[in-house]
């Protein structure tokens, strides 16, 4: 079996052993680095499948770490997840605006942290859907995680892509929020019930207000432009 590359990122070297040590037994290449700065470094020398990152560092920080590796369309597949003793709100939000697929608040036992890291590389993304979606103004290419519209190319965050692509796949359906986060998100993973209302926002704020409509109760549908 090929080993899975994780990337840890944390100014605390204890912690960094510590991780790297866990993680080694359950049978990952684990890479480090003590800032956002050397993240990029080691992101680009050894292409991790998954990153953990602090959100407190020095030079750069995580947040920022986090969507300068977004705004790169070859890290679409990379997944992300801040690993923070901040477990405010607000800390998680900007987690998940940067790009973030999960966040989890220290502290958190080594077996456990083994088992979200595992569910989250086990999950994919699935939907039913042609690799290119064509509207009448967007285009959804799931092969290139790129959003066109009206002619203009759109790179979103992994999630708010997977997001718009579920969405878009039936314009018109009405998607429950569970249908949703287990489609989008898994349900063996663990996010805040603010998360698809941040990344609906986000959409909004890119696409137009009028295309994503709140079915109060229930959930979200993609409303096409009419002619």
């Amino acid at each position: 079996m090929i080993k899975q590359n994780i990337l840890v990122v944390d100014d605390e070297q204890d912690i960094l052993d510590l991780l790297s040590y866990n993680l080694e037994k359950e049978g990952f290449n684990v890479y480090t680095a003590n800032t956002g700065l050397k993240a990029l470094k080691e992101m680009e020398k050894h292409r991790p499948d998954l990153i953990l990152l602090d959100v407190m560092m020095p030079e750069m920080d995580g947040v920022e770490t986090c969507r300068i590796i977004r705004e790169d369309p070859k890290n679409a597949d990379i997944i992300i997840a801040f690993l923070s003793a901040r477990g405010e709100d607000y800390s998680q939000i900007a987690g998940f605006e940067a790009g973030a697929d999960d966040y989890i608040t220290k502290p958190i036992k080594p077996r456990v942290l083994a088992t979200r890291v595992q569910a989250l590389l086990r999950r994919k993304f699935r939907i039913s859907a042609p690799e290119q979606i064509e509207l009448k103004s967007l285009i959804v290419d799931r092969d290139r995680y790129l959003v066109i519209k009206e002619g203009e190319e759109l790179s979103l965050p992994k999630k708010e892509f997977e997001l718009l692509a579920l969405l878009t796949s039936k314009p018109g359906h009405v998607f429950t929020r569970d249908n949703i986060m287990s489609t989008v998100w898994g349900y063996d993973v663990f996010v805040g019930d603010r998360t698809i209302d941040v990344h609906i926002r986000k959409l909004r704020e890119k696409i137009g207000e009028k295309r994503i409509k709140t079915v109060k109760g229930v959930g979200y549908k993609f409303v096409e432009k009419k002619s």
